[in-house]
């Protein structure tokens, strides 16, 4: 006897996450397909800050919200094809105190989000800053990537 189990995912964010975990990398290649998709999300997870992804012409703009981190918490690694973000936001222990607490839910946050490069980006050429609670990082794209203007000369 063979047994179906539906699939209920509680939120489309989990759906997605989990379509991009059953096809892996191959989930890249309908980026563009999946972009309307994601763009409809306000802000997907409470672990999963908003970010805004931007190409201009000579690098790729990455915005992330992160507020309530700290930039000396953040780290931003590039491996190979794909960029990731991590941070680890934990609560700040105060001793001699005697609060009671009625509800406490911002004990502890992480953030670790991953994206795949772009063919054109250059891995080595990223720079990253932090102000206001939005980590902003561009990319640059390389050099040959680059669009040129090739100037007629008069025959």
């Amino acid at each position: 006897m063979r047994t179906f189990t539906m699939y209920r995912p509680s939120n489309i964010q989990t759906a997605m996450s989990d379509f991009e975990s059953f096809f892996g990398d191959s989930v890249h290649s309908f980026g563009r397909i999946l972009a309307p998709v994601a763009g409809m999300l306000n802000n997907p997870s409470p672990h999963m800050p908003a970010v805004d992804i931007r190409e201009t012409e000579s690098a790729y703009v990455i915005d992330m919200d992160m507020p309530g981190f700290d930039e000396k918490n953040i780290d931003v690694h590039v491996d190979g094809s794909s960029i990731t973000i991590a941070s680890k936001q934990e609560e700040e222990k105060k001793e001699d105190t005697k609060e009671n607490y009625l509800l406490r839910e911002r004990r502890f946050s992480s953030i670790n989000r991953s994206f795949k490069l772009p063919e054109n980006a250059d891995p080595e050429a990223v720079s990253a800053s932090f102000k206001n609670g939005v980590l902003n990082m561009e990319i640059k794209k390389r050099a040959e990537a680059q669009k040129r203007t090739i100037q007629i000369n008069a025959a």
